[in-house]
């Protein structure tokens, strides 16, 4: 309503102790209503960015656990050709890792390894290396760099110190 037309009302507003004290609580209900629509709305966003930061946080953590994986060979049997030994349980691995962490079986030596997977037919998909340090009777090799194979399946995992022959493990990537 324009200002023009509310004139004749806040005359009778001004003057109407009934009606100023109608219009006072009418306004004080107003407030209250928009007073909780405000909070609404604060504690709406308040929410949203709680779980948005809830969200990125899981995701974040979930990326640093995927970026890293351990492989422990410790209770494995060498086995001393290119076929893994037969009946052995596959290692399990995720498709996708910065780093690898190996633990070798007891009794490696400390030195300069070879590490690649390759696929059942014989295909390299991975050739890196690193070198083995012995840590409290364990001896484990660090593998970095950013690795993502394409397909989930079964795989061999193989190790060697050079010029050893390959070390070889059944692999399954999920």
């Amino acid at each position: 309503m324009p200002l023009s037309e509310a004139e004749k009302w806040l005359d009778h507003l001004g003057s109407c102790s009934p009606c100023y004290r109608d219009f006072s609580e009418l306004r004080k209900v107003r407030e209250v209503q928009r007073r909780r629509t405000l909070f609404a709305i604060a504690a709406g966003i308040l929410v949203a960015v709680g779980i948005a930061g809830w969200v990125l946080i899981q995701k974040h953590n979930e990326t640093l656990v995927a970026q890293t994986s351990v492989i422990d060979l410790r209770s494995r049997s060498v086995s001393r050709s290119p076929e893994p030994n037969p009946g052995e349980q596959p290692l399990e691995l995720r498709r996708g890792f910065s780093q690898l962490n190996i633990y070798l079986p007891l009794g490696s030596p400390e030195g300069v390894y070879e590490v690649r997977i390759v696929t059942t037919s014989g295909d390299s998909l991975l050739n890196t290396g690193g070198m083995a340090q012995l840590n409290d009777g364990v001896t484990s090799l660090q593998v970095r760099g950013n690795v993502l194979i394409e397909r989930p399946g079964q795989y061999i995992l193989q190790i060697r110190k050079a010029p050893s022959v390959w070390n070889s493990y059944p692999l399954v990537l999920r």
